[in-house]
């Protein structure tokens, strides 16, 4: 999710009068093989995959429902995750190709 994204939809949610609790997330739900599967093909790569099979075994996927949002506000989240990727990936390597160096420090990102 955008930044933008999520402090429009908490903003909306704090100016509105529903008062139980609300997902805002994305509701497309991926799991780690196909995020690895979206990243490889942005990037042009095929990586090596590893699994530990004796590790504990987590969620299938994430994702967010969003029905009672929609309901509410009439509101979904626009961009695809593929889309978000593809952005951020894009953006980071032209950092990288620019010679600048990326670093976060105490949250502050130079």
């Amino acid at each position: 999710m955008w930044i933008d994204d999520c402090v429009k939809g908490t903003q909306m949610i704090m100016d509105g009068d529903f008062v139980e609790p609300l997902n805002l997330g994305s509701s497309e739900l991926v799991s780690s093989n196909q995020l690895v599967d979206i990243v490889e093909e942005i990037g042009g790569v095929k990586l090596k995959r590893s699994y530990n099979l004796k590790a504990p075994k987590g969620v299938n996927g994430r994702n967010s429902d969003n029905t009672l949002i929609q309901k509410i506000y009439n509101w979904e989240l626009a961009p695809k995750l593929r889309d978000g990727l593809e952005r951020t990936y894009h953006w980071i390597y032209d950092q990288m190709t620019k010679g600048k160096v990326l670093r976060v420090e105490a949250g502050v990102r130079s």
